[in-house]
């Protein structure tokens, strides 16, 4: 079993676990939370409870973007949980992402890291002094020393109920997303169903060994068949790519990068606002994975009336048929 899954179920054991008053719920508003100055993603200064937090149902992420793995994992997975929320995103719900590298993240890097994801409105990626955001963050129950050690989980809440709980953007999407709009009183008086997701796969592919790992590790930056999200489209990739050089690229994309790969750097150019991050597969995942990309796209071929899928290579920002869809 990949080490991800390991960490997967470790973080899943906690996501009904309410945050206790000593963590994150002792108080409320910005006695407790702080109004620390703190800037968003496009420069703003902020009062932190003020004008991030206060009378909003908030799903609270905790994120540097330098981070090579669980970070653009959650994100994606987060962005996907954004469309199941569909209208309700921005209006009953905000997003809030802390920057555990304050020093790093400034906030260029964080609306960087932010379009990378086709984040929108109601996403807030947050910034300032390392003092404030040390203080902020152990708020919200995160103490760590170093960025990579910051903790995994979300923290949902509902400032006006003084609400909080913990879970996961590693698990069930779906399940999250009801529990997040159960923070919401008015919600669970009168539950409505979810939005479907914007970007869904081209076809209802059956299960296959590799299926479970595509949804959980990549479906949050990339489809099959449906055109270009934080990465590209994998669509052929199996074909266009050989095996042993995908297989290396999906274990370690930072060491193909850092030694000069020219596919891989290319990859790297086109899709500059996050790198692919590096997931702990082994190689069976890895050998599984790749199975299933050649199975969905061999599906989807098949299907009746598919046109043909024209495979021109070029650069991010051209039609879809012209992009080079060939990461992971």
């Amino acid at each position: 079993m990949a080490r991800i899954f390991g960490l997967i179920a470790a973080i899943f054991m906690l996501c009904v676990a309410f945050v206790t008053q000593s963590q994150a719920g002792a108080g409320r508003g910005a006695d407790y939370f702080t109004n620390l100055e703190v800037f968003d993603q496009n420069g703003r200064k902020l009062k932190f409870h003020d004008d991030v937090l206060k009378d909003k149902v908030l799903v609270i992420s905790f994120i540097y973007t330098s981070c090579k793995d669980i970070c653009p994992l959650a994100t994606a997975r987060l962005a996907q949980v954004k469309d199941m929320l569909g209208e309700r995103m921005g209006r009953d719900v905000h997003f809030v992402s802390l920057t555990v590298d304050p020093e790093t993240d400034t906030p260029q890097r964080l609306k960087e890291f932010a379009d990378a994801f086709n984040t929108g409105p109601g996403w807030t990626f947050i910034t300032g002094t390392a003092e404030n955001m040390r203080i902020i963050n152990r708020k919200l129950g995160d103490r760590s020393k170093y960025p990579w050690e910051h903790r995994n989980e979300v923290v949902l809440g509902n400032d006006r109920t003084d609400d909080w709980m913990r879970n996961s953007a590693l698990g069930d999407l779906e399940r999250l997303t009801y529990d997040i709009l159960q923070m919401d009183p008015a919600w669970r008086k009168n539950p409505q169903q979810l939005a479907a997701s914007a970007e869904g796969e081209a076809v209802d592919v059956p299960d296959h060994k590799g299926e479970a790992l595509y949804r959980k590790l990549c479906s949050g930056c990339h489809t099959v068949g449906v055109g270009d999200r934080v990465g590209p489209d994998l669509r052929g990739v199996t074909a266009r790519r050989d095996a042993g050089w995908l297989k290396r690229f999906i274990q370690n994309p930072h060491k193909l990068i850092d030694n000069g790969d020219e596919t891989a750097v290319a990859l790297d150019e086109a899709y500059p606002g996050v790198r692919m991050p590096i997931l702990g597969l082994s190689d069976t995942d890895t050998t599984d994975l790749v199975a299933y990309l050649e199975f969905a796209t061999k599906r989807i071929q098949e299907a009746p009336g598919e046109q043909p899928h024209n495979h021109d290579h070029g650069t991010k920002g051209h039609d879809h048929s012209a992009h080079d869809h060939s990461s992971n």
